[in-house]
C-alpha cells in the first residue's frame, strides 16, 4: 500500500459507501494520510472489516451504519462522529447503488431506489454536512460522481440520470457555500473494478471504448487526496476525471 504520509493530520472525514469498493479504498488512503475517519454503510459487517483494516495499521477510524436516503439516519451519522472524533472536515458523498437494465425493462420502483440513494442520499449527506464544516471554518465536499452522469450509454438510464443529477448539485451547493470556505467538487473515477458493475471487465470497456483505463479502488486514492488537500481558496463547482477521454 503507498504511504500518503500525513497529508491529513489532525483531519476528520466521512466516508459513506465505505463498505466496499471506492469508498472502502478512499476511507483507508484517508487514514493513512492522518485523518480520523467514520466509516458508514447500509451493511454493518463491511463497515467492520475496514474499520479493523484501519486499526491494523494504528489509524483512526469508527463505524456507523446508515441510509443515506433517511434524513434522521444521515443526522445520526454526523452526531456520531462529532462526538467521536470532535467534529467534520470532510464528506465524501460515495454511497450508490446502480441498475442494469433497459428502460423499457426496468422496474419504476428499481429505478426510484436508485435515485433516492444515489441522487436525494447525496443531497441529504451535503445538506447536513454544512454546519458542521462551517463550524471547522470551512471543509470540503467531494461527491463521487460518473462520467455516465455527463454522457450516458444504454442500460444505465437511472444511474446516469442520478448521477447527472449529482453534477448539477455539485455546481449549485458550491456557489451557495463557497462564503463559507467550503468547496465542492465531483471526483469521475471512470471506469473501476466493484461490486456495483454487474458487467463483466469486457463488457464495460465495449461500452466505454476499448482505450479507456480500468481502474482498481485504490486507483482513485490521489485524486481524492488532492481534492482533500486543496486551500480553502482552492478549486470548487468542478469536476475531476480519471477518465481517459472526454466524459
Amino acid at each position: 500500500m503507498q504511504n500518503y504520509a500525513n497529508q491529513l493530520k489532525d483531519k476528520i472525514a466521512i466516508v459513506t459507501g465505505a463498505g466496499r469498493g471506492i469508498g472502502r479504498a478512499i476511507a483507508i488512503g484517508f487514514a493513512r494520510a492522518g485523518a480520523a475517519v467514520c466509516c458508514s454503510a447500509r451493511t454493518e459487517s463491511d463497515i467492520k472489516e475496514t474499520v479493523s483494516e484501519i486499526k491494523a495499521f494504528k489509524g483512526q477510524a469508527g463505524a456507523k451504519v446508515v441510509d443515506v436516503a433517511d434524513s434522521a439516519s444521515v443526522q445520526e451519522l454526523y452526531e456520531f462522529t462529532k462526538d467521536t472524533f470532535g467534529g467534520i472536515d470532510l464528506v465524501i458523498v460515495n454511497a450508490g447503488i446502480s441498475l442494469n437494465t433497459s428502460i423499457e425493462n426496468s422496474d419504476p420502483d428499481d429505478w426510484l431506489d436508485v435515485l433516492q440513494t444515489n441522487l436525494f442520499g447525496a443531497y441529504l449527506t451535503a445538506r447536513t454536512a454544512i454546519p458542521h464544516l462551517r463550524a471547522r471554518g470551512g471543509g470540503k465536499i467531494i461527491f463521487i460522481g460518473s462520467g455516465l452522469g455527463h454522457r450516458g450509454v444504454i442500460n444505465t438510464s437511472a444511474y446516469a440520470c442520478s448521477k447527472a443529477g449529482v453534477w448539477m448539485l455539485t455546481r449549485v451547493l458550491a456557489q451557495e457555500v463557497v462564503q463559507d470556505n467550503i468547496s465542492v467538487n465531483e471526483l469521475i473515477p471512470g471506469p473501476v473494478k466493484t461490486t456495483i458493475n454487474s458487467q463483466n471487465d469486457g463488457e464495460l470497456l465495449a461500452q466505454l471504448g476499448t482505450h479507456e483505463w480500468l481502474k482498481t479502488p485504490e486507483d482513485v486514492i490521489p485524486l481524492a487526496l488532492f481534492l482533500a488537500t486543496q486551500p480553502k481558496n482552492g478549486p470548487t463547482s468542478q469536476s475531476f476525471s480519471l477518465m481517459r477521454r472526454d466524459t
